[in-house]
């Protein structure tokens, strides 16, 4: 198998592509194609301040090292969760991201869960109604919560997230198995800000399949972490993967011809009636948007976390958790 371009052997064989390219080659085209989707979808422009949330994965990091390259002055965020363990996810986590921050000169904000607020994930899920059934389900509050207080309280016109086109094919397949036309209307490389207080929200690497920026990260010699959170294991995300993996390999192109015949559709407005972002109001506690009357989400689990520990302390109150939501 030769590279496209110059004849050299390949290192990689994009079949969805007819493309074939070796190492140099293939490290050039990751940031052209990058840009160009930022381009494409007007994400956002040179002189903006951005946030990238890192997770200490391959995904993430591999789209801070293309933002480098690209010239963009793009910030990082990582969230310690306290999810560890026997494997020690979140140590190993931090350190990737903080080792990448540290080599390329790159600043790096973090936000200690247990420090900032008085409980790990694992704790809050054990606390929580919602985290006993589904522990993935107070992760994604408290981080989406937390990504956007983060980036709006800094200033940042734009928050970047890792998600490649295989993250983006199996939530679409589970939102359309479901026909939840509400989170199908809002699914898209770009959420514009709204006047409530969400900050943009971009996805440059939606249109890549996460074997090209697995390969991209391997050959930039970037030391990611390698293991799949804990919590992961079973959930229905991966599942749909799976499927749509079978799919590929029978049909190589299906994945990003099913995302691009989406984006297609909403642009056309099919789910123009459907959007769920209606009624936004500011949190009574923390200011931050939501569509619930009262307390956001967040607050409202927090505010469980205070009762039970109340509970467990006879009646004292945890001064750290008592300020969770930043008043």
């Amino acid at each position: 198998m030769r590279c496209r371009k110059c004849g050299q052997k390949a290192v990689i064989n994009m079949r969805q592509h007819k493309l074939a390219l070796c190492c140099e080659h293939f490290l050039q085209w990751v940031p052209e194609q990058t840009e160009r989707f930022i381009q494409k979808y007007k994400m956002f422009a040179r002189d903006e301040r951005v946030l990238l949330a890192v997770s200490g994965g391959k995904d993430s990091l591999a789209l801070w090292d293309i933002l480098l390259r690209l010239g963009f002055a793009a910030d990082g965020l990582y969230i310690e969760l306290g999810i560890d363990g026997d494997m020690q996810y979140g140590q190993r986590s931090q350190a990737c991201a903080r080792k990448f921050a540290d080599a390329h000169g790159a600043h790096l904000i973090t936000v200690d869960v247990h420090r900032k607020y008085g409980a790990t994930i694992p704790e809050l899920a054990q606390l929580t109604r919602r985290g006993k059934d589904k522990p993935c389900s107070v992760c994604g509050v408290s981080k989406r919560y937390i990504m956007n207080y983060v980036a709006r309280e800094g200033g940042y016109a734009v928050l970047l997230t890792g998600h490649n086109l295989d993250d983006e094919a199996a939530v679409l397949f589970q939102n359309t198995l479901h026909w939840q036309t509400g989170y199908l209307a809002r699914q898209a490389p770009v959420l514009p800000a709204t006047d409530a207080g969400f900050v943009r929200k971009v996805k440059p690497l939606c249109r890549f399949y996460e074997r090209e920026t697995a390969a991209y990260a391997l050959l930039r010699g970037i030391d990611y972490l390698y293991a799949e959170c804990p919590f992961s294991v079973g959930a229905n995300t991966i599942y749909y993967k799976e499927l749509l993996g079978r799919l590929e390999a029978e049909r190589p192109g299906s994945k990003l011809q099913f995302y691009l015949s989406f984006l297609q559709a909403r642009e056309d407005g099919y789910f123009a009636g459907a959007k769920d972002d209606e009624g936004l109001r500011s949190c009574e506690r923390c200011g931050q948007p939501t569509t619930a009357p009262g307390s956001c989400a967040f607050c409202r689990m927090w505010a469980a976390v205070r009762e039970r520990k109340r509970e467990s302390r006879g009646g004292s109150e945890n001064p750290v958790v008592t300020q969770a939501c930043g008043r």
